[in-house]
């Protein structure tokens, strides 16, 4: 699939790192190195811009390595990008440990995953159809 897209940074466009990856990492597009306190949180600009095709959007995710050793993730993950969106591709970092985290240009903050979506269209009803799980929620299934 080939999607347009504007790299407004002095970084290279965001790539697979393995034939089998889905994500491709993010890097920060910034003057100034950016520090996030504990439970901080910030836009990081990319420097990209795209144009994706309809029926499609694109995820912004956290990065694992990120996560685990550092406590810092994407506070909206998913975060989407929708395919009549133009705007700059914004990360929303939040610092979830103990430590302030120093976020500097160039660095890979998040990953992007392009996905294919449906549009749904609503059929109003008066009831549903029964199942087993039926109204049970949230741990209704158990942990085990």
């Amino acid at each position: 699939m080939n999607i347009k897209i504007i790299n407004n940074s002095s970084h290279p466009l965001p790539h697979y790192e393995t034939i089998a990856s889905a994500g491709m990492d993010l890097r920060a597009s910034i003057t100034e190195p950016i520090s996030l306190e504990p439970l901080g949180r910030a836009i990081v600009p990319t420097g990209l811009f795209i144009e994706l095709p309809m029926g499609f959007e694109a995820q912004v995710r956290p990065r694992s390595g990120l996560a685990a050793k550092k406590g810092i993730t994407v506070l909206n993950a998913p975060g989407t990008v929708d395919a009549d969106y133009r705007g700059e591709i914004g990360v929303i970092l939040v610092n979830l440990s103990k430590e302030p985290f120093t976020i500097e240009n160039g660095e890979r903050i998040a990953q992007l995953v392009i996905a294919k979506h449906e549009r749904a269209e609503w059929i109003l009803v008066k009831e549903l159809s029964k199942t087993e799980r039926g109204e049970g929620g949230f741990g209704s299934t158990g942990v085990k």
